[in-house]
């Protein structure tokens, strides 16, 4: 069964064991209807508990899960990931992916000159913000249209308009 980091649990919320976890999902929905999520450093050694209740936030959701009763048992969880199954993951519009599949996906620039590869992404208020890492050390990509000109998940691959100034700018942070 493949897993999916859907976030990140950082802090008790009250006394009852349950966990505020800052959120990758666009919609907390996701959640409503799943039995369980996984807590773990990484998906392999993720350990599962049933999922007693979501409340969404701003950012974040609050989960209830069996077998986490007081602060202390919760606090055992702060900084580790939660992943969700991604069989159960509906399929999304085209032009839309979902984080894993972004993440390892090697850079071009229009050109075809290689940047390196994704190693992660991150939500700012207006847009995801893509982080590749390569010869140049790391560049931080918009996910914005102008910047994003094309995703080939099959092909492992994504082309991007550089913005004037970034690769020079990178360059120079790192001489």
């Amino acid at each position: 069964m493949g897993l999916l980091e859907i976030g990140r649990i950082v802090r008790c919320h009250g006394l009852t064991g349950r966990l505020k976890v800052l959120s990758y999902l666009e919609s907390p929905d996701v959640l409503a209807h799943l039995p369980e999520v996984f807590i773990g450093s990484r998906a392999r050694d993720a350990v599962p508990f049933p999922l007693e209740a979501v409340q969404p936030g701003r950012g974040s959701v609050i989960l209830k899960l069996g077998g986490v009763e007081d602060r202390d048992a919760a606090a055992r969880l702060i900084r580790s990931p939660v992943w969700i199954p991604s069989a159960g993951l509906k399929e999304l519009p085209e032009g839309e992916f979902y984080w894993s599949e972004i993440i390892g996906l090697r850079v071009l620039s229009e050109e075809g000159d290689l940047f390196g590869r994704i190693v992660a992404v991150f939500p700012t208020g207006s847009n995801d913000v893509y982080v590749c890492r390569g010869a140049q050390g790391e560049i931080l990509f918009p996910a914005i249209g102008d910047v994003i000109r094309k995703i080939d998940i099959g092909g492992g691959f994504m082309v991007v308009r550089v913005p004037e100034g970034l690769t020079e700018a990178c360059s120079d942070s790192t001489s």
